[in-house]
């Protein structure tokens, strides 16, 4: 149950997030919104490739390996392969995350709506959104799992 909850929770709050976001910004003047001046604003984005726009143009490849990362972690759910709690919920993330940014590659002419821009002056991160923070936080909870297990062996 708590791997499908943090999936789907995930994914939702990364889907109403977009939707909100967009539909605010749109309505404003210059389609962004400071929220700490010289850190952090919300702007409205739309990414067609990876990280830095990274293989834009190739939807399709993104699409297959979102499927082929989805039908992994599923599987790996379903077979019982996910044991530890501190697993589970990386995977869970992972899992919403890329449910998140497949559901726009599909549904958005295979572009990603990106909205969270970090930035301190001219240096800017690029453009996420939840899904990403999700994969990430997924991918970060992976690595200190496998990190403290080989410290204990």
């Amino acid at each position: 149950m708590w791997f499908l909850s943090i999936t789907l929770i995930g994914a939702a709050l990364d889907l109403w997030s977009k939707h909100a976001v967009f539909a605010w910004l749109e309505r404003t003047q210059n389609h962004r919104y400071t929220l700490i001046d010289g850190f952090l604003r919300f702007i409205i984005a739309e990414n067609p490739g990876a990280a830095f726009s990274l293989f834009s143009g190739m939807q399709w490849l993104f699409i297959g390996v979102s499927l082929g990362a989805l039908i992994a972690v599923n599987s790996l759910f379903c077979l019982g392969r996910l044991t530890s709690r501190w697993t589970l919920t990386a995977m869970a993330c992972i899992n919403a995350g890329v449910i998140g940014n497949l559901y726009d590659r599909l549904f958005n002419e295979g572009r990603v709506r990106d909205f969270i821009d970090v930035y301190v002056g001219n240096c800017h991160w690029p453009t996420f959104n939840v899904a990403d923070s999700l994969l990430c936080i997924g991918v970060g909870i992976l690595l200190i799992t496998s990190l403290t297990a080989a410290e204990k062996k």
